[in-house]
Parts: C-alpha cells; structure tokens; sequence
C-alpha cells in the first residue's frame, strides 16, 4: 500500500487526524461531475490568494488526490455526464496528479438512495439474465474504452447509492424521505445484477491490464451493515470498497460518533474492505432564499451553524471522526457549483465550497488532512 505523507498543520483538529492516519490509504477529493458543464457556462473560480484558476488545480493545491465522476446512460440529453464529458474529467484530473473514480449510475439520469430506474434503452428487456448481460457489456465497453485512452480509473463504483433494487422499471414505494430505508429486494435479482457488473470491471481489468478498486456504495450510514449483511448472504462478491453517503441530519438520524461507530463495525465485519465517506456536503449559508441547495437546516448539526467557519468545522470534524474509526477517506459532493451564465443553478449554491462570488470557502482544506496536499 502506498504511504501518504501527513502535514503538519496549524489547525489542531486537523493535527490530531494526521496522528491516527499515518500507514494507510487515505484519498481525499470531491465529485466534480459538473465541472466541465460549470466551465462551459462561464464560471469562474478564485483561490486563496485571489487568483482565478480551473476548478480541478484548485482542488489539487488543497490537498485533494481524488476525483470522482458520474456516468448517465443517457447523457446526451444534457451533453454532461455522458462518456465524453467524463473522458474529459478523467483526463483533466490525471494531467493534475490525481486519482479518478468512476461512478456508473446505470440509468439515463440520476439513480439514488430513493431511486434506481433502469435505463430508457433497457426498458424492454424482461429476462432478468439478458439484462445483467446488457449491463455486464456496457460496463466492460465503457471502462475498455476508458482504457484504451490511458484513462481507466483507480476506482469504479458499481451503482450510486444502490439501496433499493438496481435496475427497477417502477420505483414506486421506494422513497421515504430522501431514502430509501426499508428496500424491497429481490435479492437473487439484485446479486445477479451487481455481481455482473463486478465481473466486467475485473474482466476489462484482464484485457487492459490495469486494475481499479471495486466499491459499492450505500446512502446514509445507518443502512449500510444491513445491506452488506443481506448482500453477502446473497453471494455479492468480488469488491474491495464500502462507499457512504452521510448529509447529517438532512437524510441521516446518526451524528458524528454514531457515524464513526458505524465504520468500526463494517471494518471489524468486513476486514479485507476500505470504507470510505464517498459523498458529503454542509451548507455554509441559508440565505439568501431560492439559492441552490440540496439541503436545508435540517442538515445542521450542533455546534456547525450555516456559515463558512461553521462548514469548516463540520468537515474537519467529519474527517477526524472517520480517519479515526478506521476510515480511508472523505469526498465532497458538488463542491464547485458557483455563478454562471447558464439557466440551471446559475446562482451558485450554499453547499458549495465556494461562495456566491466563486471564492474559496476554508472548508476545502479539510483534504489536506492525508494527502499531503
């Protein structure tokens, strides 16, 4: 395993997490699947010292090692996240020195915790077998193309969020919330169709010679040993990375140590796997009304109000709280929406880690905390 250099920094919280963190593989990053579209729509990022640099050097100069990026099978609705929006990320992060992970959603647009539609090209296909078949050769076409460009990730999820059953032609009765809490699986189904998908990445890994970690990722931590338990009685094999999503108390019942006590559990349970907290997100503002966000206060945490300083301390918190249970890393979801010139999300965004005038905010540094950045 590789040995990741720990900074000395002057944030105590931030020490204390270098202590704890030293022998391990710890990725820092964030999912920057709209950079490309943010870019072409004219926004404009600021560092600390107030030069105007692209999104992916930013992140890089503050420690991130890690870029994830989100796969639409049908993305050329909106020209974004589709294969070539995603070549262009992968490559951009690679020329900054950074880790790639790919996240296949296996639908035409979003696929969550509350949902898992399959893909409009797929909708008609009825036998269960041909259709882990069809998403067994779009996994193996795509990350066999990925690697003929020199571009295959270090990381491939298999599925977003994959709480409810993958691939589901009605997702009725699924969303509670946000989440889906109580899933109804098909469970031989469902293995069927992750196990597929786990297979291909391990066979375009054969032909290309190169690779990637498999994870498979679940939303809000209090779901995730249930899930694991009932997939590995199910027979899901062949993937090495537990992913989480945790937006507080937006989604989640759980604080801080409770969360940390979750990844005790799944490291204890599942020893030969890396656990990592692969989305979050804090606001550092409430105001002004109609500005995007995906959360509102009901995310705040005590003691983390909705200000910069108070997204800082929330994320350096979070950070120590899963580098000491255990954990490989943190991922920031949608930390670049800012001002643009475009109609969708045109003013920026409170869970962002910029402010409205695309100014860094200080939350990002809680990457460097493992890589040295």
């Amino acid at each position: 395993m590789r040995q990741i250099r720990i900074p000395t920094l002057g944030v105590a919280a931030l020490a204390l997490i270098a202590t704890t963190a030293s022998a391990r593989d710890l990725y820092f990053g964030a999912d920057l699947s709209f950079a490309n579209q943010m870019a072409d729509c004219g926004a404009v990022y600021h560092d600390t010292d107030g030069t105007a640099r692209d999104v992916y050097t930013i992140f890089r100069n503050h420690g991130a090692n890690l870029v994830r990026v989100r796969l639409w099978t049908d993305g050329n609705k909106t020209g974004y996240s589709n294969l070539a929006d995603v070549e262009k990320t992968l490559a951009a992060a690679r020329a900054r020195g950074m880790h790639t992970l790919l996240d296949f959603h296996y639908a035409d647009s979003w696929a969550d915790g509350g949902k898992q539609p399959i893909p409009s090209a797929w909708a008609g296909i009825t036998d269960d077998t041909k259709l882990a078949a069809t998403l067994y050769q779009y996994t193996y076409y795509v990350l066999t193309t990925l690697a003929a460009q020199g571009l295959m990730p270090q990381m491939v999820q298999v599925g977003n969020e994959i709480n409810p059953e993958m691939l589901q032609r009605s997702t009725a009765g699924f969303v509670k919330n946000g989440v889906a809490e109580k899933p109804k699986i098909n469970w031989t189904r469902d293995a069927m169709l992750i196990n597929a998908g786990i297979r291909a990445v391990h066979d375009a890994a054969k032909a290309s010679g190169t690779a990637p970690h498999i994870m498979l990722q679940i939303a809000q931590p209090e779901n995730v040993e249930s899930w694991f338990a009932d997939a590995t009685k199910a027979g899901v094999t062949g993937y090495d990375m537990i992913g989480i999503s945790y937006y507080g108390y937006q989604w989640s019942k759980l604080d801080l140590a409770q969360t940390g006590d979750t990844i005790r559990r799944l490291r204890a349970t599942y020893p030969d796997k890396d656990v990592m907290l692969v989305e979050t997100a804090y606001p550092w503002s409430l105001d002004p009304p109609g500005m995007h966000s995906n959360l509102s206060a009901k995310a705040l945490m005590p003691g983390h109000p909705a200000t910069p300083d108070g997204q800082r301390k929330f994320l350096a918190d979070l950070t120590r709280t899963v580098l000491d249970a255990g954990g490989d890393g943190v991922n920031y979801w949608a930390p670049d929406l800012v001002a643009n010139q475009c109609g969708t999300r045109n003013k920026g965004s409170t869970t962002a880690l910029f402010d409205f005038q695309g100014n860094v905010l200080p939350g990002i540094d809680f990457m460097r905390a493992g890589t040295g950045g």
